[in-house]
């Protein structure tokens, strides 16, 4: 389960908004909000986020345990 909260903080920290997130992981806006409301997004959106938005400790958001 994907920490979206502190993922919406790293976006934030990073000066990006979710708008510009989802443009870099080719998904439209909306897909993006869908996706963070589930708290799911593919292996190759994630290693985007990652090296896109200087992700330091990617298992504390994306692969966080309940």
């Amino acid at each position: 389960m994907i920490k979206t909260d502190e993922l919406r903080g790293v976006i934030a920290k990073n000066g990006y908004s979710q708008t510009d997130v989802a443009g870099m992981i080719g998904i439209t806006p909306k897909t993006f909000y869908e996706k963070m409301k589930i708290g799911v997004f593919g292996s190759d959106e994630i290693q985007i986020m990652i090296d896109k938005l200087n992700i330091k400790d990617p298992m504390a958001i994306f692969f966080a345990q309940e």
